[in-house]
């Protein structure tokens, strides 16, 4: 008989229990994890961000090729738009209510140490930067919202370009395939760059800084997990028609991913293929889910939530209701444009912060741990997009059932 092999889902658990067990033992080590571990870690998420920019644009142009109509493409993506706006200020909400009835257990503590520039920023601002100025710069600056922008406008023109469209149609799902394998030689390393992360994690974040926070770490993951179970169960369940013991093993492979690397960027050629094997339809999911690693940030949002509350109250600032709905607004338009890589929702909460007076300088107070943060926003944010994928998929079947019966 032959053996049976573990999968990657395990393989990617275990060099994560691996990891926080070597961490462990490093504690109080943690400048030698750091010089000599996390730099095979660093390597795995060096290779998989090598894959982003090419996996964005040639899985979208690829994407709006293959959904052949251009009434098909507005429809697939004004619903995506639309589900990720919504799901986003669903979670600034969940984020604001727990912070807020956890804030009495909220210490007052000294700030020191760390300044953070604001990144000022408005709607129209946000909508200008959307669009590039020069093509080259959006793909060497990895700006995945221009990246996105230049994937569609080209996948559109090859659909109206008749039959020397459909020449580049063929070299661009060429590229596309050729990627893909590259892609999967990575994904196979997972479970290596897992461990050396994870490793460094545990042994830097010790259990002394963890314990200093744990409240409002604890706060911020009791947000995650009613928005995964409410929010992403009720979608799954009744919009997708899909039991959640199915997708959430499914899905697992991309959230131990997510929960390790911190990216939704990084964790992209893991989700699509997670998403693929459930059901989703290749062509929806190649453009719902790269545009989703870009502006949906669900548990990015909730990070904002709790952490502008958490701050806040660390100064002796009460927020208003109006105020509280400024971070609603502000946070929701904040994860559209947080880039899906590591770290990048402290800086955007920067921005949220100033939009209701609360002292920038306060980051500085969860700055030691925002690594565990990022650890559950980035897997709620993936997992999120998985969601999109798998309703939007379902929506596109429908539709195309309807029009073919119609005929």
């Amino acid at each position: 008989m032959k053996k049976k092999k573990l999968n990657l889902s395990a393989k990617i658990f275990i060099g994560m229990a691996l990891g926080i067990v070597a961490g462990i033992a490093f504690v109080g080590h943690g400048d030698f994890t750091t010089a000599y571990i996390k730099p095979f870690g660093t390597i795995y998420i060096n290779l998989l961000k090598l894959l982003v920019v090419p996996v964005v644009f040639l899985s979208i142009t690829d994407g709006v090729v293959a959904l052949q109509d251009i009434k098909r493409v507005g429809k697939i993506g004004g619903r995506t738009f639309i589900y990720y706006m919504c799901t986003t200020a669903v979670a600034v909400v969940i984020g604001l209510f727990f912070a807020n009835v956890f804030k009495s257990t909220f210490p007052l503590l000294e700030t020191a140490g760390v300044e953070y520039d604001a990144a000022s920023s408005n709607v129209m601002e946000t909508i200008v930067n959307i669009f590039p100025d020069n093509i080259w710069k959006a793909f060497t600056n990895a700006n995945m919202l221009q990246v996105i922008v230049i994937a569609l406008f080209i996948g559109t023109a090859i659909l109206l370009s008749g039959e020397k469209g459909q020449r580049i149609a063929g070299l661009v799902s060429d590229l596309y395939e050729v990627i893909m394998k590259v892609m999967m030689m990575i994904i196979g390393l997972t479970p290596i760059g897992v461990f050396c992360l994870m490793c460094d994690v545990v042994a830097v974040n010790g259990p002394s800084i963890i314990q200093s926070l744990a409240i409002v770490i604890g706060v911020a993951y009791a947000a995650y997990i009613v928005h995964v179970v409410v929010v992403y169960g009720a979608s799954v369940r009744f919009l997708s028609g899909m039991s959640l013991g199915k997708f959430f093993k499914g899905i697992a492979p991309a959230m131990i991913c997510a929960f390790t690397t911190t990216s939704s960027n990084a964790t992209l050629p893991l989700n699509l293929e997670c998403c693929n094997k459930l059901g989703a339809n290749p062509d929806v999911s190649s453009f719902v889910l790269p545009l989703g690693a870009t502006i949906n940030m669900d548990g990015t949002a909730i990070y904002m939530g709790v952490t502008s509350v958490f701050i806040a109250s660390c100064y002796g600032i009460d927020l208003t209701i109006s105020q509280m709905a400024t971070i609603v607004l502000t946070a929701t338009l904040a994860s559209i444009g947080t880039a899906g890589v590591s770290g990048a929702g402290m800086i955007m909460l920067a921005m949220v912060l100033e939009s209701v007076n609360v002292p920038v300088a306060g980051i500085a107070l969860i700055a030691g741990v925002d690594k565990i943060f990022d650890m559950g926003r980035t897997t709620l944010n993936i997992t999120g997009d998985a969601t999109c994928a798998i309703y939007v998929s379902k929506c596109d079947a429908k539709a195309n059932a309807k029009a073919n019966a119609a005929k």
